[in-house]
């Protein structure tokens, strides 16, 4: 019924306070309920199948998007998440192909995201799908790091491009400082493995602050923006 819509939220550069990038988020807009977040009706969508049609058309919207946004002079990366379900059909490796096809965008400014969990239960196929994306040029992603249990080794396998920080672990920046202390240890952990990070749910100051000294590469959260259908490229963030 074309209820779906995909709010774009901006990926800050630490450093310049750029826009670097956008994460496609799925809202639903509901007729009898209003606008409705992903964990409304995204694990109904997991548990029956209809994530794999859904996730393509995300994919399609979000490619074409930043398309349009290079076209305009802006190039700049789109991520778009990634479930567990989507690499259980072997299809995944297709529809990346045709959503770039159709929408002429370079494969580089595509960023794959999937979970630490997903990662480090990969089967052989998913590995060899996450092989082939990386020898096409998408970047990977891997989500609320930091929550899981990662065999480091393994991940040198995977052709990562970056790591994201949970939003968990950035709220006890301001709770609990001291509890903090797993952030700079999972910066020290991309910089061995040559990734960058991104740590999301960034909500002040102090925290980018924190993330800053320590040498975080990139942000997301509401210091830095909400997501919006229409987002602005153009402005410096903090």
């Amino acid at each position: 019924n074309n209820e779906f819509v995909i709010e774009y939220q901006p990926e800050i550069s630490v450093g310049s306070g750029m826009v670097v990038g956008f994460e496609a988020l799925l809202r639903w807009r509901h007729p009898e309920r209003g606008l409705l977040g992903p964990d409304e009706f995204l694990p109904m969508a997991e548990a029956s199948g209809l994530i794999v049609p859904i996730g393509e058309w995300v994919l399609q919207q979000a490619c074409a998007r930043a398309r349009r946004w290079r076209d305009a002079g802006r190039p700049v990366v789109v991520a778009v998440n990634l479930s567990g379900t989507q690499f259980v059909h072997n299809n995944l490796l297709a529809c990346v192909d045709q959503a770039l096809a159709r929408s002429g965008l370079e494969a580089r400014y595509l960023d794959l995201e999937t979970t630490e969990d997903v990662i480090m239960s990969a089967d052989g196929a998913t590995i060899g799908t996450l092989l082939a994306l990386g020898q096409r040029g998408v970047q990977l992603t891997i989500d609320d790091f930091g929550t899981g249990c990662s065999n480091l080794s393994f991940l040198r396998q995977v052709p990562l491009s970056k790591l994201k920080i949970d939003r968990t672990l950035v709220g006890e920046i301001s709770s609990d400082p001291g509890d903090a202390g797993i952030i700079p240890a999972i910066i020290a952990v991309a910089r061995g493995l040559k990734l960058r990070v991104i740590a999301e749910g960034v909500e002040t100051e102090a925290q980018l602050r924190f993330l800053r000294e320590h040498g975080c590469d990139e942000y997301q959260g509401f210091y830095a923006g909400r997501g919006s259908a229409e987002p602005d490229l153009t402005r410096p963030h903090r």
